[in-house]
């Protein structure tokens, strides 16, 4: 409010430069601008305060304001004169440089005198009041309210200003404004951003989504932005616009970056948790039966869509986030776990058809080998090419639920058909590394076992000459079957070279006279028409093995010789038919002589029962077995023992008392025939009856006979 008339005023006059401050101050800080005039001094130079609207228009010119401010000339003690008649007057003064309108509302407002119109001076005052408590509203005294300075920044804008004016600079209100609604925005912004920190419905949200998925997070966050960035824009709505805006995107920046944190977190556990849930959804639906391939697909357009789902929950929609590499990265483990999956799966397949394979091949084969024969390598290749095509057949079904391309295809079944052949090839090697204890098993078999597959007993009477070369052609049959491999259609000649050079000895015996110049067969390292990758035993090692089987079965032949010639010499007990004739032409008389008397035969025969039954007892056969001076000293030993207790013996069965029948209604004469046959059968068992302890058997005089 400028004043003007009072003593005070007229004491200031020659301040000008307080004035222009003052004055500069006023229009800066001001929307209305009152110029109080005495009616009487309209008109005048000093009383109507021309200097003082000479220096306003002087300091307007250094205000660079897009507003215009209202100025209100309030006329007082107003005269009979109509304000209409007053108003040109006034206007036409203060108009003579500058047009009011280029820098002012000019409002002409005039009051009555109060000394003498109390009543209606009051009524006055009292509309006036009324229009500054509407200034602001649209059409009020106050209207244009750009660059208008909100309350709450009114004090620090004040004091800028002031400062400005003090340091005699040019006052630049939009840039003031701005400077004011900057650092007041700010302050807000700052505000705002620390209650939203210390927030507690943040915090708990943030605390809950470090350790899992907080379903809502997305809603629930929105809501805390919205209110914090709401409470902004209330208390900076009056600021300068471009100001307030980009405070307030610099407050959403900051409040995003401060909960981009817990989103990241968020999209890392729904990735994990989509993950995991895919890996249990894909192994169930393995293990249901259903299809790679088509598991594989269903299961990760679900959990795509799953995480699509999870994340349209979580979106704040104040950030323009792209969740494109969080899904992408979903995708990526999907598909790693997916062929993982498909590698162990197709590994697992793979192996069990190959232990398939290798318990279908190993047994049979080694059993082929075993019994080696013309027959064994068509009977392996065909058992390998059935068992091959089963296995091959099986894997290719399994393979089709894998959606593989038809190269991939045939290199998994190529692979398998190689392993079925590796085994062959595998145990092949493997018994030809244990040919040496098939070879001599056969010819131990052979040679101790006949056709009926008894033990043989050396009597003599066997050809141990041709057993021998039979046992050793078996033999040798199944060294040229171990020699080499032989699962494909060609044809060698393994086993005539070595017949041919180990066993035919016409032959070695006319190598032998050929001398230096003779070629063996078997001086090689290779076999003709027979890779070396199929050769298993080579020739020269096929000789040596030959070479070292004849050394170690030699003992089997010379031990069943001894044999059958120890059986030879223990079977003919028989003197030869010359001293069979000799006795019978020297012992004609002494033949004559027992006949003559047959008393001598009789102890001749009683010598003869116990001499067999010393033969029996003393087991002389079996001790001269070992020689005859070794059966010599054994039954010397053994003589007088024996005969003492077969004298025992017959003493003891002499002196037995009859038995005694108590039978009352028997007769004489049956007893006297049963006194008469119980004494004949015990003379009988003394004469002829012989035990033999040592064998556990006994021998009477029939059997004696017999012998």
């Amino acid at each position: 409010m400028l004043g003007t008339g009072s003593k005070l005023e007229m004491n200031r006059a020659d301040d000008t430069a307080f004035e222009k401050q003052s004055a500069l101050f006023a229009l800066a800080v001001s929307d209305i601008v009152l110029i109080n005039m005495w009616c009487h001094d309209i008109g005048r130079e000093q009383a109507a305060n021309k200097p003082l609207l000479k220096t306003v228009f002087q300091v307007m010119m250094r205000l660079f304001s897009p507003r215009k401010t209202t100025l209100m000339f309030v006329i007082r003690d107003k005269t009979r004169t109509p304000l209409e008649n007053l108003e040109p007057v006034l206007r036409e003064d203060i108009q003579k440089e500058t047009p009011l309108s280029e820098f002012f509302n000019v409002e002409v407002v005039a009051l009555s005198s109060y000394e003498e119109k109390e009543e209606q001076f009051k009524e006055q005052v009292a509309n006036l009041r009324q229009r500054f408590f509407h200034s602001i509203a649209p059409g009020g005294i106050a209207g244009d309210r750009r660059g208008v300075v909100p309350a709450s920044g009114f004090s620090f804008s004040a004091q800028q200003i002031w400062k400005v004016i003090k340091e005699n600079k040019d006052l630049d209100l939009p840039a003031h404004k701005v400077m004011v609604a900057t650092v007041r925005c700010e302050e807000i912004a700052n505000q705002k951003f620390v209650a939203f920190t210390a927030n507690e419905n943040w915090c708990l949200l943030e605390e809950a989504v470090q350790s899992g998925p907080v379903a809502g997070f997305g809603k629930k966050l929105n809501s805390i932005l919205y209110a914090s960035l709401s409470e902004y824009d209330a208390e900076a709505t009056y600021f300068d616009e471009g100001v307030r805006s980009a405070k307030r995107k610099q407050l959403e920046e900051k409040l995003l970056q401060l909960v981009q944190p817990a989103h990241q977190s968020l999209l890392g556990h729904l990735r994990s948790g989509t993950l995991e849930k895919f890996k249990e959804a894909f192994e169930k639906a393995l293990n249901e039966g259903e299809g790679f391939s088509l598991a594989a697909h269903n299961c990760t357009e679900s959990h795509i869509s799953l995480f699509d789902e999870g994340y349209s929950d979580s979106v704040v929609e104040l950030a323009n986030w792209d969740c494109s590499k969080v899904r992408d990265k979903l995708r990526r483990d999907i598909d790693a776990h997916v062929a993982s999956v498909r590698t162990a799966k197709l590994s697992e397949l793979t192996s069990s058809y190959e232990a398939k394979l290798n318990e279908a091949l190993a047994g049979p084969v080694e059993a082929l080998l075993d019994g080696a024969a013309d027959e064994t390598w068509p009977s392996i290749k065909k058992l390998l090419q059935r068992e091959t095509e089963s296995a091959v057949s099986g894997l290719s079904s399994a393979l089709s639920g894998f959606d593989m391309d038809a190269e991939a295809k045939e290199k998994m079944l190529s692979s398998l058909q190689d392993c079925a052949r590796g085994v062959v090839e595998a145990k092949a090697r493997e018994e030809a590394g244990r040919v040496l204890i098939r070879m001599k098993d056969r010819f131990s078999t052979l040679f101790s076992h006949d056709s009926d597959s008894m033990p043989r007993v050396w009597t003599g009477k066997e050809d141990i000459r041709a057993i021998t070369k039979t046992a050793r052609s078996a033999s040798l049959k199944l060294l040229s079957v171990m020699a080499a491999i032989r699962l494909d259609d060609t044809v060698d000649n393994i086993e005539n070279t070595l017949i041919s050079a180990l066993v035919d000895t016409k032959n070695n015996a006319a190598v032998t006279d050929r001398s230096i110049t003779t070629f063996d067969p078997l001086a090689s390292s290779t076999w003709e028409q027979v890779p070396p990758a199929k050769t298993l035993i080579t020739p020269v090692q096929c000789k040596s093995l030959w070479r070292q089987f004849r050394a170690e079965t030699e003992y089997s032949v010379t031990q069943a010789i001894s044999a059958q010639e120890a059986s030879k010499r223990n079977n003919n007990w028989m003197p030869p038919p010359w001293a069979i004739v000799a006795l019978a032409v020297l012992g004609f008389n002494e033949f004559m002589t027992l006949l003559r008397n047959p008393f001598y035969l009789g102890v001749i025969f009683v010598g003869y029962l116990i001499v067999k039954a010393l033969w029996v007892q003393l087991d002389i056969s079996g001790e001269f077995r070992h020689g005859v001076l070794p059966g010599l000293l054994s039954i010397s030993t053994k003589f007088l023992p024996t005969v003492m207790d077969l004298l025992r013996k017959l003493a003891e069965q002499g002196q037995s008392p009859a038995t005694n029948y108590h039978q009352t209604n028997l007769g004489a004469e049956s007893k006297s025939f049963q006194n008469g046959s119980t004494s004949s059968s015990m003379s009988s068992s003394a004469s002829s009856g012989v035990t033999a302890p040592r064998n556990g058997i006994e021998y009477s005089s029939s059997h004696s006979r017999e012998e």
